[in-house]
């Protein structure tokens, strides 16, 4: 389909930064790597002035050399124990299995289509940014629909698709930090961070609600300073001569998985506050059953739609569904394999509880404030998440050290969690190592043949700035203010 503009050409730098990141292992290959340095680390600095004291227990803590016998042989005995017991493996697998056939259904993808393409021309591009920054929800599928859907849906107003594609894709991969529920990357996320915070206190517990309140006010800032941004970005594709029509085959009917999803989430209420309640009032139990919660409530009216559409013919089809949500997710367990060797031999070592408290007390003689801090973890946060897109392969890799360290100096481990957040999703559209750029590339390139990865960047550098500055912003308030990230 023929375009009316130009996009600007990939520029030497982002070239250059392509290459550099190609250069980089698989994420598996990574953490192995890590895990071997850890080794290394360990048995040269074992034996020499690297013991500090517990700042809990106030026993002396020293490195402990992975490279001497016993050591040796554990890293043989317990490699499966470790998998089996990394915090995050199980919370994510049962989540993703409901979640999967919610989307494996067609009922995710629908329901996006249906939620933008319903609104008012006026209110679309507010509609698709609220939409993608609760677009994690769907996992991959956020970008899988809402991309090409953005695309489409402006070329269908008489809008550049290009510009409906970049304002899609700014506010699905922007957003990856903010929603309004919890999705499947808290709990892994938490599971990292709770296990790095018991280096330093084994009392600390991180939910996977921890930054659930953080992230639902996230959603607004995403989508608000997004529609302030966005008109540049339509300005900059100029206007659009072809008007596409819609496919009126696209997107079934709604409406009974709507009932099941109404009626699900009523009786998951009931059975969270009449069964799961502690009896003493609390709410750590639904807390701690969040991941289950939401599983359910995506789980039947996936399958309701999947009934009403065909997909869904008998039982065998419905497990089918679940198990091909598991095992798409293959190379994530394992990555998870790798990644709790990684997390076990670092633990092992005691670097972790040596650098935390060696690093604290070089950070508390500057005086630098909680503010200060989490000001630069962002845009720490933000600069390796260039190299590295993977959100838990750099969570894996920074929280056994940030995490403590922080701690150490009085910033709650949830708070640092929110920080990494908010860097790593600011520069998720300025990465060309985002495994989704082809599905971007391709929505685009049918439009506009000649648009490359320069044409996305340019598109999405203003989103990056202003919710960059403004997001930190908002985060360092929350810390001043001292309001709770979340509950549990």
């Amino acid at each position: 389909m023929p375009g009316v503009s130009s996009p600007p050409k990939s520029g030497g730098l982002l070239d250059a930064l392509e290459r550099a990141g190609n250069r980089l292992p698989d994420p598996v290959v990574l953490f192995a790597l890590v895990a071997g340095l850890i080794a290394v680390a360990s048995a040269l600095m074992a034996g020499g002035n690297w013991t500090v004291t517990h700042p809990g227990t106030g026993d002396p803590v020293a490195v402990q050399s992975l490279l001497e016998g016993s050591q040796l042989r554990r890293m043989w005995t317990d490699a499966v124990k470790n998998f089996g017991a990394f915090p995050p493996l199980a919370s994510v697998l049962a989540a993703v299995m409901g979640i999967g056939v919610a989307e494996r259904s067609g009922l995710i993808g629908a329901a996006l289509s249906r939620a933008v393409s319903a609104v008012p021309p006026r209110l679309l591009t507010v509609a698709m940014l609220f939409v993608g920054a609760n677009g994690a929800l769907a996992s991959d599928a956020s970008f899988v629909v809402l991309v090409p859907l953005g695309a489409t849906l402006w070329a269908r107003a008489g809008r550049h698709p290009l510009a409906g594609m970049s304002i899609a894709y700014a506010a699905v991969s922007g957003g990856y930090g903010a929603n309004l529920l919890v999705t499947a990357l808290d709990p892994l996320l938490a599971g990292l961070t709770d296990a790095a915070a018991k280096l330093v206190d084994p009392e600390v517990h991180v939910a996977a609600t921890c930054n659930w309140y953080f992230n639902a006010a996230s959603v607004f800032l995403v989508t608000g300073v997004g529609a302030l941004v966005a008109p540049s970005v339509e300005r900059r594709f100029g206007p659009w001569a072809t008007r596409e029509e819609p496919d009126e085959a696209e997107s079934a009917s709604l409406l009974p998985a709507g009932i099941a999803c109404a009626v699900t989430v009523a009786l998951l209420a009931l059975v969270a506050v009449f069964i799961l309640r502690a009896d003493d009032g609390r709410w750590t139990p639904v807390y701690e059953s969040m991941v289950l919660l939401v599983a359910t409530a995506a789980l039947v009216p996936g399958l309701v739609h999947g009934v009403h559409t065909g997909r869904v013919r008998n039982t065998q089809d419905a497990a089918k569904l679940a198990a091909d949500a598991a095992g798409g997710m293959g190379g994530y367990i394992v990555l998870a394999f790798a990644a709790a060797q990684f997390v076990a031999w670092f633990n092992w070592s005691n670097l972790g509880m040596v650098l935390a408290v060696r690093g604290a007390d070089v950070v508390r003689e500057l005086g630098l404030s909680s503010g200060v801090l989490l000001a630069a973890f962002v845009v720490l946060s933000g600069f390796i998440n260039i190299l590295i897109a993977s959100a838990s392969a750099k969570w894996a890799l920074m929280a056994p050290l940030f995490v403590p360290m922080l701690l150490l100096l009085g910033i709650d481990p949830a708070m640092t969690q929110a920080a990494y957040r908010v860097g790593d999703a600011v520069t998720n559209v300025l990465t060309p190592l985002m495994p989704y750029m082809p599905i971007v590339l391709a929505a685009a390139r049918r439009y506009v043949p000649s648009a490359g990865m320069g044409t996305v960047f340019a598109a999405q550098l203003p989103f990056a700035v202003a919710w960059g500055v403004t997001w930190t912003a908002l985060l360092l308030l929350w810390n001043a203010v001292g309001w709770p990230l979340g509950p549990g």
